[in-house]
């Protein structure tokens, strides 16, 4: 049989599991067992939380890079290239290690069925494993107690801000869903809590657990230094995980570091025929008030969005706070994803909560387009979920397999 590429490997992949998420980890961990990889050389640091988590590990990774470590960065998901999940020294890995990762844990899961981010995170121990590291950043996928990186113990655990998302599977509330962030804990080891205000269940598990906590604290922390779209809590969780691992750095070094960072997809500034846009993959309601806030200061003037999202979203709590923040919604379809929230459903809510203007369109290129014809002025904001965002990059001329 003629090697799969990555796409085919891919699409083989989102075929394997009856159901997209299966959190548990009996069958992951049987693989992992298998395979050896629950046990790593290098230190590592897990990182959960709702929103952060991605700016959290980048500011960690900067750092130990900085300092001269070598650092794998598992993540997730991807924008273009399912690659980006799997860092190596701030880079992407090729798809040759990816490949030889799945031909090995195929070969090793016999008749087990693994999901598709189950694969992708032992896809990632297993390349890892390959290389002569000194650190792990694992961000979690979904929760933390049950999620597939959580079979790996961190010697420092990151938890970042708590708020609602996916909860059919974490919990109506944040005192459920902080105490499945909190899963990721394990007896005495050093923790950083970014959250300005921590749940009780993260609290008492702490204490139950004798950890080494630090708090973050605006009053104290707000003021650390960071480029415009990294939030002080992140630049510190990054920072005190560093700090737990040996690595101190001072104000004006941990500036220069984090100023140049630039996350793809978050708050990222772009131009497209002439016209400046902004690139969020905000997609819950902590992530899109962070969006506006961040808004208000750097983007004067008047805004018009470019917005889809999945269907298993809290879409009211979402967009009501910020229908009258956009002079006109664009709600364009996002073709193939079976999962999109289909555009008359987000355009009934914005016009009952006030929305001046909306208009459904099939595609990001027709969004984009009609946006042009109707002599759009000011800047273009492109967020919702990840496929939107994608889809737009797209546009740019960066390619894209989501496969």
């Amino acid at each position: 049989m003629p090697e799969r590429t990555l796409g085919e490997w891919l699409t083989h992949l989102e075929q394997l599991h009856p159901n997209p998420i299966e959190l548990g980890l009996t069958r992951v961990r049987e693989v992992g067992q298998r395979l050896g990889l629950l046990e790593p050389d290098p230190d590592v640091v897990v990182i959960a939380g709702t929103n952060g988590k991605g700016s959290s590990s980048a500011v960690l990774e900067a750092i130990a890079l900085d300092a001269g470590r070598r650092v794998g960065v598992f993540t997730s998901p991807h924008l273009l290239h399912y690659n980006e999940r799997i860092r190596i020294d701030g880079a992407p890995v090729a798809d040759a290690p990816i490949i030889a990762a799945f031909e090995a844990i195929d070969a090793a899961r016999g008749d087990i069925s693994l999901t598709y981010f189950e694969f992708g995170a032992l896809a990632a121990l297993w390349v890892f494993a390959r290389q002569d590291l000194d650190l792990l950043v694992l961000e979690v996928g979904l929760g933390g107690r049950l999620d597939a990186v959580n079979i790996i113990d961190a010697r420092v655990a990151v938890i970042t801000s708590i708020s609602l998302d996916h909860e059919a599977w974490l919990g109506s509330d944040r005192e459920t869903i902080g105490g499945e962030k909190a899963g990721i804990l394990r007896t005495g080891i050093d923790a950083v809590i970014a959250d300005p205000d921590p749940t009780q269940s993260i609290r008492d598990r702490l204490r139950e657990l004798e950890c080494r906590a630090s708090f973050y604290q605006a009053a104290e922390h707000g003021d650390l230094p960071g480029a415009s779209a990294l939030r002080p809590e992140n630049v510190y969780a990054g920072r005190e995980a560093a700090a737990r691992l040996g690595l101190v750095l001072d104000d004006a070094h941990l500036r220069e570091l984090v100023e140049g960072l630039v996350l793809p997809g978050r708050l990222q500034r772009c131009e497209l025929d002439g016209h400046p846009v902004i690139l969020d993959v905000a997609h819950n309601p902590a992530a899109i008030d962070n969006l506006l806030t961040w808004l208000e200061r750097e983007v004067p003037g008047p805004r018009i969005a470019l917005f889809a999202v999945l269907s298993d979203k809290d879409i009211h709590a979402m967009i009501c706070p910020c229908s009258e923040a956009f002079a006109h919604w664009y709600l364009p379809a996002l073709p193939g994803v079976q999962r999109a929230l289909p555009g008359t459903e987000v355009k009934k809510v914005l016009e009952e909560a006030g929305a001046p203007s909306v208009t459904c369109c099939e595609s990001l290129a027709e969004a984009w387009q009609q946006a042009l014809a109707s002599g759009v002025e000011g800047t273009v904001v492109v967020f919702g979920s990840f496929y939107t965002v994608a889809g737009f990059m797209e546009l740019l001329g960066e390619g894209q397999d989501k496969a």
